[in-house]
């Protein structure tokens, strides 16, 4: 192969290493924007107290499994697939199926928040703007209301900043990461100092074995909000050193987001009450910035949809990478597994796009897009979690920048036990929350079926291509190479 080959090669199918452990970091304050989604949710059903103590039980379970990821994500330091490729590398020899499932099932949860959060900024804007704006247009069994147009513009804009490519992404993560921490303080320091901050006033509603049950459920519904931190490991290929900054952005983030995420349910559920949290559990935060900040209310709203952005410019970021790593690593459509001149994933971008857009106008309910990803995404983790137990059996002698205590492997097997609990009793207990039903486990299950039946296809078209003669251009051949990249350039 000709050395204007191997250039050309590189440019379209590795992804460039510019980021630093921060960067990750400010990727990660994700989550607690995230929480935004469904904090009023898990107030109304837990209680507040139930709501603080549940969302802390999510984050140190979330501590221990991304603990793990460290080890896991400096052994595959070249890898954008993240969890999904730990999990797929784990048990290659014993399901290759996993390959798929994790692929979609992670790639779900984080491809779909373009969607999510998309509503939840068009029911913001609604709410304190336009709460007038209640008309709605029916196109067949499909209804577009003011908020899912909003939210199918935020899209748009969202695909466009992240074509651009990282730099511009990165630029814009850090304005958004920025602009959270004032809502951040405002709702956890503000609170404090009102008479109208009443943390006696919380419920606790998880009493008994249904008590117990409910729990479970909602450990389901947070896990995303609260797993999520492991999208630091999403970009280890782009950090310039790939093992000690992907170490570092997923200790800070999971510190970080402890402490936020056991705090906010007292403080602003305190100040709020469950009874107004009850009454509009998606748009209470109008109300409280109204109350904590008096004419200041309009900024407070700004910010708090500035946080928006920052999730879903991460979840285009993360998303498109990870279905980027499957094309290259033929698991889905292998096209799929290229990079434009700029080093954006710009197929995978345009999937996205669609299928963001068919979620909102056919969900459109935040919580009800979060439960249809859960179900991937979990499993996911299950596997990847123990995955790392397997790995430790199967590769005792694998280079491990990190290599942690012998202790984390029992550990990695009772932390997979209870997600397999949560994974069970979340996915079918539909009826303890009100949120989802039969349709989003439909979609849920259709989309991991739909991966496995491309994966069966992807590797049968390999198989035949390996078999073609002289005049064929079989994959991994010069040829074949040069064909693979010119078809990049396309984009």
């Amino acid at each position: 192969m000709s050395t204007e080959h191997v250039t050309s090669t590189d440019e379209t199918t590795h992804l460039p290493k510019r980021m630093r452990w921060f960067d990750g970091f400010a990727m990660a304050m994700t989550m607690p924007a995230a929480l935004i989604a469904t904090l009023g949710a898990s107030i109304t059903g837990l209680g507040g107290w139930g709501a603080a103590v549940l969302w802390a039980i999510s984050m140190i379970l979330a501590m221990g499994v991304n603990w793990i990821y460290t080890e896991l994500a400096t052994m595959f330091p070249n890898s954008s697939g993240g969890i999904a490729h730990y999990a797929a590398e784990a048990w290659k020899s014993r399901a290759p199926w996993v390959a798929p499932i994790t692929g979609v099932g992670y790639w779900l949860p984080w491809g779909t928040n373009l969607a999510t959060y998309g509503a939840v900024t068009g029911a913001l804007i609604q709410a304190q703007w336009f709460p007038n704006e209640d008309w709605v247009i029916q196109l067949g069994p499909i209804s577009i209301t003011f908020p899912i147009l909003i939210g199918l513009g935020v899209i748009g804009v969202m695909y466009l900043i992240n074509v651009i490519g990282v730099r511009v992404t990165m630029a814009f993560v850090y304005i958004t990461a920025g602009i959270l921490l004032i809502p951040l303080f405002v709702f956890i320091v503000f609170p404090l100092f009102s008479a109208d901050w009443a943390p006696l006033d919380l419920t606790w509603k998880l009493e008994g074995i249904e008590g117990l049950h409910t729990a479970i459920v909602w450990l389901y519904i947070m896990a995303w909000t609260t797993f999520g931190i492991e999208v630091c490991a999403t970009f280890a290929p782009e950090y310039r050193d790939s093992v000690k900054d992907t170490t570092k952005a997923i200790k800070a983030s999971v510190l970080f987001c402890l402490g936020v995420f056991f705090v906010i349910p007292l403080t602003l559920g305190g100040y709020a009450g469950e009874a107004a949290i009850a009454d509009n559990p998606a748009t209470f935060f109008v109300a409280s910035f109204a109350s904590l900040v008096g004419g200041a209310a309009d900024v407070m709203v700004l910010c708090l949809i500035a946080s928006l952005l920052l999730i879903m410019t991460t979840s285009v970021a993360d998303a498109s990478r990870v279905l980027f790593n499957m094309g290259k690593e033929r698991v889905t459509v292998p096209s799929l597994g290229v990079l434009n001149r700029r080093g954006v994933p710009f197929r995978s971008l345009n999937v996205m796009l669609v299928m963001n857009v068919v979620i909102l106008v056919v969900l459109q309910n935040p919580l009800a897009i979060i439960v249809t990803g859960n179900l991937g995404y979990i499993l996911t983790h299950f596997f990847a979690v123990s995955g790392f137990f397997l790995l430790r059996k199967d590769r005792p002698d694998a280079v491990r920048p990190i290599r942690l205590p012998r202790f984390f492997v029992p550990l990695s097997v009772v932390l997979s036990v209870i997600l397999a609990i949560i994974l069970i009793v979340g996915a079918t207990g539909f009826s303890t929350t009100g949120y989802g039903g039969f349709l989003e486990l439909g979609i849920a299950l259709g989309l991991l079926a739909l991966g496995v039946v491309i994966w069966l296809f992807v590797q049968r078209s390999t198989k035949l291509d390996a078999g073609l003669g002289s005049g064929g251009a079989s994959a991994g051949t010069p040829r074949a190479e040069a064909e693979h990249t010119d078809a990049a350039r396309t984009d």
